[in-house]
């Protein structure tokens, strides 16, 4: 491995770190409009799409599927089977 200026001094500060004993808490960036619009949509308001808003949204087994702009979000809970079922009786896949 090439050790670059860089990757010594990503090294050298991972390893004062540990030595300082210093926990390290990663926090993910998300957009604050974002977050507003899967609140919404978690407590029932906000009806359509997450992502884009869109009402042009089919509700399947499992998934909420936008056909505006593509997103497809898990519902929570729901049967992974009843939607493998879905789709096969509704010609999105081919039985095998």
């Amino acid at each position: 491995m090439a050790t670059t200026p860089t990757i010594r001094k990503r090294t050298a500060a991972k390893s004062a770190r540990k030595r300082a004993g210093v926990r390290v808490k990663i926090v993910r960036l998300v957009p604050r409009r974002l977050l507003e619009r899967v609140a919404l949509a978690q407590a029932g308001e906000g009806e359509g799409c997450v992502k884009c808003g869109s009402l042009f949204i089919e509700v399947e087994p499992a998934f909420v599927h936008c056909r505006y702009c593509g997103s497809l979000s898990r519902i929570r809970g729901a049967s992974l089977l009843a939607q493998e079922e879905y789709e096969m009786r509704s010609g999105l896949r081919l039985a095998s």
